[in-house]
Protein backbone atom coordinates (compact mmCIF):
# COMPACT_ATOMS: atom_id res chain seq x y z
CA UNK A 1 0.00 0.00 0.00
CA UNK A 2 1.43 3.36 -0.99
CA UNK A 3 0.90 6.63 0.89
CA UNK A 4 1.47 10.07 -0.54
CA UNK A 5 2.38 13.00 1.64
CA UNK A 6 3.12 16.66 1.01
CA UNK A 7 5.72 18.73 2.80
CA UNK A 8 3.73 21.82 3.71
CA UNK A 9 5.10 25.08 2.43
CA UNK A 10 7.37 23.39 -0.10
CA UNK A 11 4.87 21.73 -2.44
CA UNK A 12 7.01 18.60 -2.83
CA UNK A 13 5.19 15.24 -3.05
CA UNK A 14 6.87 11.97 -2.07
CA UNK A 15 5.79 8.37 -2.34
CA UNK A 16 6.10 6.22 0.76
CA UNK A 17 6.68 2.67 -0.47
CA UNK A 18 4.74 0.82 2.21
CA UNK A 19 6.70 2.17 5.19
CA UNK A 20 4.94 3.43 8.27
CA UNK A 21 4.22 7.09 8.98
CA UNK A 22 6.87 7.36 11.74
CA UNK A 23 9.64 6.17 9.41
CA UNK A 24 8.53 8.57 6.67
CA UNK A 25 8.52 11.49 9.15
CA UNK A 26 11.98 10.47 10.43
CA UNK A 27 13.30 10.58 6.86
CA UNK A 28 11.81 14.03 6.34
CA UNK A 29 13.27 15.29 9.62
CA UNK A 30 16.72 13.97 8.71
CA UNK A 31 16.47 15.48 5.22
CA UNK A 32 15.71 18.85 6.80
CA UNK A 33 18.76 18.78 9.08
CA UNK A 34 16.83 17.67 12.16
CA UNK A 35 14.13 20.33 11.76
CA UNK A 36 10.60 18.98 12.21
CA UNK A 37 8.67 19.17 8.94
CA UNK A 38 4.86 19.32 9.03
CA UNK A 39 3.21 16.83 6.71
CA UNK A 40 -0.23 16.28 5.28
CA UNK A 41 -1.22 12.70 4.51
CA UNK A 42 -3.37 11.91 1.48
CA UNK A 43 -6.14 11.61 0.60
CA UNK A 44 -6.56 15.35 1.00
CA UNK A 45 -10.00 16.17 2.41
CA UNK A 46 -9.84 19.67 0.86
CA UNK A 47 -10.86 21.43 4.09
CA UNK A 48 -11.91 24.96 3.19
CA UNK A 49 -12.39 26.78 6.51
CA UNK A 50 -13.66 26.55 10.06
CA UNK A 51 -17.44 26.90 10.09
CA UNK A 52 -17.95 27.18 13.83
CA UNK A 53 -16.37 26.42 17.16
CA UNK A 54 -18.03 26.00 20.54
CA UNK A 55 -17.34 27.87 23.77
CA UNK A 56 -18.73 26.48 27.00
CA UNK A 57 -19.74 29.47 29.13
CA UNK A 58 -21.20 30.06 32.58
CA UNK A 59 -23.79 32.63 31.46
CA UNK A 60 -24.94 32.75 27.83
CA UNK A 61 -26.55 36.20 28.12
CA UNK A 62 -23.43 37.70 29.67
CA UNK A 63 -21.29 36.19 26.90
CA UNK A 64 -23.65 37.48 24.19
CA UNK A 65 -23.52 40.98 25.67
CA UNK A 66 -19.72 40.95 25.87
CA UNK A 67 -19.11 39.75 22.32
CA UNK A 68 -21.73 42.09 20.81
CA UNK A 69 -20.66 45.16 22.81
CA UNK A 70 -16.89 44.67 22.80
CA UNK A 71 -16.26 42.87 19.49
CA UNK A 72 -19.32 43.85 17.46
CA UNK A 73 -20.41 40.33 16.55
CA UNK A 74 -24.04 39.53 15.76
CA UNK A 75 -25.87 37.39 18.31
CA UNK A 76 -28.08 34.85 16.52
CA UNK A 77 -30.61 32.30 17.73
CA UNK A 78 -30.91 28.92 16.04
CA UNK A 79 -32.23 25.43 16.63
CA UNK A 80 -34.18 24.92 19.82
CA UNK A 81 -33.33 28.20 21.57
CA UNK A 82 -29.57 27.95 21.05
CA UNK A 83 -27.35 31.04 20.70
CA UNK A 84 -24.29 31.81 18.62
CA UNK A 85 -21.95 34.70 17.88
CA UNK A 86 -21.92 35.30 14.10
CA UNK A 87 -19.15 37.13 12.21
CA UNK A 88 -18.19 36.81 8.56
CA UNK A 89 -18.76 33.23 7.45
CA UNK A 90 -18.09 31.79 10.91
CA UNK A 91 -19.74 31.58 14.28
CA UNK A 92 -19.06 30.63 17.86
CA UNK A 93 -21.82 28.44 19.27
CA UNK A 94 -22.41 28.87 22.99
CA UNK A 95 -23.06 25.99 25.37
CA UNK A 96 -24.06 26.66 28.97
CA UNK A 97 -21.80 24.82 31.43
CA UNK A 98 -23.64 21.82 32.84
CA UNK A 99 -26.32 22.08 30.15
CA UNK A 100 -24.27 21.41 27.00
CA UNK A 101 -25.78 20.36 23.70
CA UNK A 102 -24.90 16.78 22.66
CA UNK A 103 -22.50 15.72 21.35
CA UNK A 104 -19.98 17.87 23.17
CA UNK A 105 -16.28 18.02 23.94
CA UNK A 106 -14.97 15.36 26.30
CA UNK A 107 -14.30 17.91 29.07
CA UNK A 108 -16.20 21.15 28.35
CA UNK A 109 -14.94 23.82 30.72
CA UNK A 110 -15.64 27.57 30.73
CA UNK A 111 -12.50 29.60 30.09
CA UNK A 112 -10.57 26.97 28.13
CA UNK A 113 -10.91 28.68 24.73
CA UNK A 114 -8.14 30.53 22.91
CA UNK A 115 -9.04 32.11 19.58
CA UNK A 116 -7.61 34.70 17.19
CA UNK A 117 -10.04 37.05 15.43
CA UNK A 118 -8.90 39.11 12.44
CA UNK A 119 -10.27 42.66 12.26
CA UNK A 120 -10.54 44.97 9.28
CA UNK A 121 -10.07 48.14 11.32
CA UNK A 122 -6.69 49.64 12.09
CA UNK A 123 -5.53 47.92 15.28
CA UNK A 124 -5.32 51.32 17.02
CA UNK A 125 -9.09 51.78 16.48
CA UNK A 126 -9.78 48.28 17.81
CA UNK A 127 -7.67 49.05 20.89
CA UNK A 128 -9.59 52.31 21.48
CA UNK A 129 -12.92 50.49 21.14
CA UNK A 130 -11.93 47.69 23.54
CA UNK A 131 -10.73 50.24 26.11
CA UNK A 132 -13.90 52.37 25.71
CA UNK A 133 -15.92 49.24 26.54
CA UNK A 134 -14.03 49.01 29.83
CA UNK A 135 -12.16 45.83 28.91
CA UNK A 136 -8.53 45.44 29.94
CA UNK A 137 -5.99 44.57 27.26
CA UNK A 138 -3.84 41.84 28.75
CA UNK A 139 -0.99 42.11 26.24
CA UNK A 140 -0.09 43.99 23.11
CA UNK A 141 0.09 45.25 20.61
CA UNK A 142 2.64 42.58 19.71
CA UNK A 143 3.82 41.00 16.47
CA UNK A 144 2.78 37.41 15.87
CA UNK A 145 2.44 34.99 12.97
CA UNK A 146 -1.07 34.33 11.63
CA UNK A 147 -2.23 31.53 9.37
CA UNK A 148 -1.16 33.35 6.20
CA UNK A 149 1.40 35.90 7.33
CA UNK A 150 2.55 38.41 9.93
CA UNK A 151 -0.08 39.93 12.23
CA UNK A 152 -0.16 42.51 14.98
CA UNK A 153 -2.23 41.45 17.98
CA UNK A 154 -3.76 42.43 21.28
CA UNK A 155 -5.02 39.96 23.87
CA UNK A 156 -8.04 40.23 26.15
CA UNK A 157 -10.28 37.88 28.11
CA UNK A 158 -14.01 37.31 27.86
CA UNK A 159 -16.17 36.98 31.03
CA UNK A 160 -15.28 33.27 31.33
CA UNK A 161 -11.55 33.83 30.93
CA UNK A 162 -11.28 32.63 27.32
CA UNK A 163 -8.25 34.24 25.67
CA UNK A 164 -9.30 36.42 22.74
CA UNK A 165 -6.56 37.56 20.38
CA UNK A 166 -7.67 40.48 18.21
CA UNK A 167 -5.36 40.88 15.23
CA UNK A 168 -4.79 42.58 11.92
CA UNK A 169 -2.58 41.32 9.12
CA UNK A 170 0.34 43.71 8.77
CA UNK A 171 0.31 43.62 4.97
CA UNK A 172 -3.41 44.45 4.58
CA UNK A 173 -4.82 47.94 4.25
CA UNK A 174 -7.25 48.36 7.15
CA UNK A 175 -10.80 49.63 6.80
CA UNK A 176 -11.60 52.65 8.94
CA UNK A 177 -14.62 52.68 11.24
CA UNK A 178 -15.38 56.25 10.18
Amino acid sequence: MSKVYTVLGRGADREDAGRDAAAARADLTAAEGGRTVPTRWEPDMDIDRIDHIVFTVRDIERSCDFYARVLGVEVVAFGDGRRALQFGRQKINLHEAGNEFEPKAARPVPGSGDICLIVGLPLEEAIAHVRSAGVQIEEGPVRRTGAVGPIESIYLRDPDGNLIEVSRYRNEHPRSAA
